[in-house]
């Protein structure tokens, strides 16, 4: 028997505290952009700043005052094993700096993870940009929104145009995204990194946003349910069916596909393609 899920009133009241955590993080962030900072290397060969754990400490800190009956998973803090988070209902799923690539590189396209996993689906997510101070909100039942220069404002996904824009990584591109392009409808192309991606599709920014190389779940689960909120479908491939958080030992997601307008038909206009 399925256990009730977070209430939309319960998540509503969770969006402000969260966000002013993820904006603490994003502060105790930008005191290392703006600093002489060293880079080490992960076991998995990624990189890792003082950013990145100072924004770890600055996010679990506040979740665990804020809901310390709710466990947290973190990218730096993810030997949790499976036989444990298997039991999780619900839990926290936090990437403290989304696109350290891109921090390193001093480009602004980074960002604040945190969202909320409710059996198996993203309910809460808030993502923040440290650099620009723009941040993105949503919660099932209770909307999707950005705020940027102090301005809360509802968004949306659009209609896909007769010419559509696909937004794709900046730092990962293969040859399996490349052909996935190849066999799409004629269309416009940019790049961005971390999960601005998914943001610019909940905005109405973008049409699709294709994923062919490796992410993991801390990477996806915040902005993926901003563009759910906001109207999109969050698609894993090769299969199209829903992207799901906690469902094996591997933390890693599959190729997936963001789709603004799913009444546009991608599935069959690649296969046409």
């Amino acid at each position: 028997m399925s256990l009730p899920r977070t209430s939309a009133d319960a998540l509503a009241a969770l969006l402000d505290p969260v966000l002013a955590i993820a904006v603490a993080a994003g502060d105790a962030i930008m005191e290392v952009y703006e600093s002489d900072f060293a880079v080490s290397t992960k076991d998995d060969a990624s990189p890792l700043t003082q950013a990145d754990l100072r924004a770890h400490r600055t996010i679990i800190d506040g979740l665990t005052q804020l809901t310390p009956d709710i466990p947290c998973l973190s990218e730096e803090d993810a030997d949790i094993g499976f036989e444990v988070r298997r039991n999780w209902t619900r839990y926290w799923l936090i990437d403290p700096l989304d696109g350290t690539k891109e921090f390193i590189k001093r480009n602004g396209d980074f960002t604040v993870n945190i969202a909320l996993i409710d059996q198996h689906e993203a309910v809460l997510g808030v993502v923040h940009v440290p650099v620009t101070k723009t941040s993105y909100i949503a919660a099932r039942g209770v909307g999707a929104s950005v705020i940027r220069d102090g301005k809360k404002t509802a968004i949306h996904t659009r209609a896909t145009p007769a010419k559509p824009m696909l937004v794709v990584t900046k730092s990962h591109r293969d040859a399996a995204l490349d052909e996935f392009l190849a066999h799409a409808p004629e269309h416009e192309q940019l790049s961005r990194g971390s999960s601005l991606k998914f943001c610019m599709v909940a905005e109405g920014l973008a049409d699709l946003y294709p994923r062919t190389g490796p992410t993991s779940e801390w990477d996806t689960a915040a902005a993926h349910c901003l563009a759910e909120v906001a109207g999109a479908t969050v698609l894993r491939l090769p299969d199209w069916q829903p992207l799901r958080y906690n469902t094996k030992d591997s933390l890693l997601n599959p190729g997936f596909v963001v789709i603004g307008d799913p009444a546009y038909g991608w599935r069959e206009r690649l296969k046409a393609g």
